[in-house]
């Protein structure tokens, strides 16, 4: 870690809390930006799902089977 970054983590840290909360949104914020590369995979790995489906070559499971299967 950088001493700038330290820097800054310090300069955070003595912010009031309403004002850290502020900054952590922002900060995050501006990390929660579609990749438009990921989308496209996704949409590709979605299509070929519904296409093994539609083959007959991928079976549907139930919700409730698999929310059961990670309950405590």
């Amino acid at each position: 870690m950088s001493n700038e970054i330290k820097t800054l983590i310090e300069q955070a840290r003595a912010l009031p809390p309403r004002d850290r909360i502020a900054l952590i949104e922002d900060v995050l914020d501006s990390l929660d930006h579609a990749d438009p590369n990921i989308d496209q995979l996704w949409a590709r790995e979605a299509s070929d799902r519904l296409a093994a489906y539609r083959r007959g070559e991928l079976a549907a499971t139930d919700l409730g089977d698999i929310v059961a299967k990670y309950r405590p």
